[in-house]
């Protein structure tokens, strides 16, 4: 667990300037080395990646879950997510960072939908050409080089949302955009302690239909859709920092520190102290 105060936020790993290009593309070797193959707990706001293992391995962490990369794994982290990396020395592969417009933030293809969530596998052959050819076209010089990134880039984050769908991952409805502009919304918000009826408002809707909404894609109604958010939020903010109990409240729009430790119980079965205790004593599981 980090000291920190709080979960730093980058545009690529260690860096605040505007993302480069229409993706961006390393070695493994190349970012890794430079922090003794370690990449602390850290957040991207407006991008997602796909870490690609050839040789080596890592231990990742994704919010609160722990687990091993071998030659040959993939990881999908969606924006958002709290991840950091412990890579063997000499770990050989590529970090693919896609910024989230890619996924089709409107909704329309479903794609973003697919990939709300992390996703970790096995890359097939069609993955691993796919991503020699990227990593081709991304050091080319040619014309209509970035045509081609765009193309290929595509269709990895279609195949991923395939491989997400055949390992049964709940997506969320692909038919209304409008639920990806909550989840944006609520990461931006929370602070303010928005309710169902600010969201809605925002989104131009009813609150009956955000209700609505919520519920088709998750089975819970607006208002617990927004506490399961902000709770997330919390438990990331306890994981990842040191931050007191009652700043962690305040920080999520809670006023009264007590009522924050009611929701939080209600919510994951523990105090806050107590779910911080338990995410300090637990060995990684992989």
């Amino acid at each position: 667990m980090t000291a920190t105060s709080h979960i730093p936020v980058f545009a690529l790993y260690g860096e605040t300037a505007p993302f480069p290009d229409i993706v961006h593309i390393e070695r493994l070797a190349d970012r890794a080395t430079s922090d003794g193959w370690t990449i602390s707990a850290h957040r991207h706001g407006q991008l997602s990646q796909l870490i690609m293992i050839e040789t080596g391995g890592a231990t990742a962490r994704i919010d609160d879950h722990a687990f091993s990369l071998s030659p040959g794994d993939f990881l999908f982290i969606p924006a958002h997510a709290v991840h950091g990396y412990d890579f063997r020395p000499g770990t050989g592969g590529h970090v693919i960072s896609l910024p989230t417009a890619l996924l089709g933030g409107d909704g329309a293809t479903g794609i973003g939908a697919s990939l709300a969530r992390p996703l970790r596998g096995r890359a097939d052959t069609s993955m691993r050409r796919l991503v020699v050819l990227l990593v081709e076209a991304f050091e080319a010089t040619g014309r209509f080089r970035t045509q081609l990134v765009l193309a290929l880039a595509q269709a990895l984050l279609a195949g991923l949302a395939e491989a997400s769908a055949a390992q049964g991952a709940e997506a969320r409805d692909p038919r209304d955009g409008r639920l990806l502009q909550l989840d944006a919304l609520i990461a931006a918000r929370m602070a303010e302690g928005w309710g169902v009826a600010d969201y809605a408002h925002a989104l131009q809707v009813s609150t009956g239909h955000l209700g609505r909404l919520c519920r088709a894609a998750s089975g819970m109604g607006a208002k617990a859709y927004i506490e399961q958010a902000v709770m997330g939020e919390a438990s990331r903010l306890l994981a990842f920092t040191r931050l007191p109990m009652s700043e962690i409240g305040y920080r999520l729009g809670f006023d009264d520190p007590s009522h924050f430790s009611k929701r939080f119980r209600a919510a994951r079965g523990l105090a806050p102290s107590a779910y911080r205790q338990q995410l300090e004593a637990r060995p990684s599981s992989s």
